[in-house]
């Protein structure tokens, strides 16, 4: 409990340094002890810093830590480690089976013929497959 003085209290210490200091020299007193309360101030609110800087930090290094461990155990960056490691192994086996082909260009080898007299709209008996009609077992 910090200890209250009230005006009298205050009064007789001003009562005290004046009859103990002198007249002549209490101002001079008074302002080195405004600048060492000043000093003091300082220090206490620049330690008080300190302390709140070193708290965000612990905050913030927990806080990247967490998203660092998000990231890690993200399902979706393994799955697309997954999909990565798929698509590698289907590129490698088309790279095994056609070794002149590049991967960023189609071959004519590579497209469909189609005969020049037909149609890209039209479809024809030949191209739609043949259902056998249904039983009916009523």
């Amino acid at each position: 409990m910090l200890p209250q003085f009230g005006f009298t209290e205050l009064l007789l210490v001003g009562i005290v340094a004046l009859i103990v200091v002198g007249p002549k020299d209490l101002p001079m007193m008074m302002r080195k002890l405004g600048q060492f309360v000043a000093k003091g101030r300082a220090m206490a609110s620049e330690f008080r810093a300190a302390f709140d800087d070193i708290a965000k930090q612990a905050e913030l290094d927990e806080l990247r830590e967490e998203i660092e461990s998000l990231k890690r155990d993200n399902e979706m960056t393994a799955a697309i480690d997954d999909l990565k490691s798929v698509e590698k192994d289907i590129n490698e086996s088309v790279m095994r089976e056609h070794p002149n082909a590049k991967s960023d260009e189609v071959t004519e080898a590579d497209t469909p013929s189609i005969p020049p007299n037909a149609k890209s709209d039209e479809v024809t008996e030949a191209d739609t497959p043949s259902i056998p009609p249904k039983a009916d077992t009523a």
